[in-house]
């Protein structure tokens, strides 16, 4: 049987019905001794902020190993899952508490970030790293193999409030979005 493609769907806007849960941006307490925030805006190919987003973050632990604990929808409050999930707000504005990512051997130290927004086909993959580490930094194979003036716009950048991280889906600052094998 041959089966015809049917048209693509676009992945929103019904986040806020189905998928925010109860602390889903604390991958660790607000007061947790160890916590780092990493925040941003998600941004249309206009420079406007998109207010209807949604984002995940996956990450190693401190150590730098992967998580394989469960609990990541139903918070307890001290179990770290390396998962988050966090709603933009009307500003566009994101923002995860969580704990530093370790890295594995000859990579740099970053959190896998997953972007859903209205009028995306699919998923958009992207990374933040964390500054500070330039040998890690330079050494890191997916950040150097990209040209020398996209490598920026991946290392997130500290102020006040922890790590900065904002996203462009389009422009002349579009983020660098990651394609895997398997992806259409």
């Amino acid at each position: 049987m041959i089966r015809t493609p049917t048209p693509g769907q676009t992945v929103g806007p019904f986040f806020g019905y189905a998928l925010p849960f109860e602390a889903d941006s604390q991958l660790v307490p607000v007061g947790h001794p160890d916590a780092i925030r990493l925040h941003g805006t998600v941004f249309d190919g206009h420079g406007d902020p998109v207010s209807d987003a949604l984002l995940e973050v996956w990450q190693l632990d401190p150590d730098g190993a992967a998580v394989r604990q469960q609990g990541s929808l139903h918070r307890d409050g001290y179990t770290f899952t390396g998962w988050g999930r966090a709603s933009t707000d009307a500003t566009g504005h994101y923002a995860f508490t969580t704990l530093w990512p370790g890295a594995e051997p000859g990579k740099a130290a970053f959190f896998a970030i997953t972007v859903f927004a209205r009028g995306l086909l699919d998923r958009l993959l992207t990374r933040a790293y964390i500054p500070g580490d330039e040998a890690a930094l330079a050494a890191d194979p997916l950040l150097s193999s990209l040209p020398a003036d996209r490598r920026s716009g991946l290392v997130a950048t500290p102020d006040l409030e922890g790590f900065r991280f904002d996203v462009h889906l389009q422009g002349d600052r579009e983020t660098v979005f990651l394609r895997y094998p398997g992806d259409g």
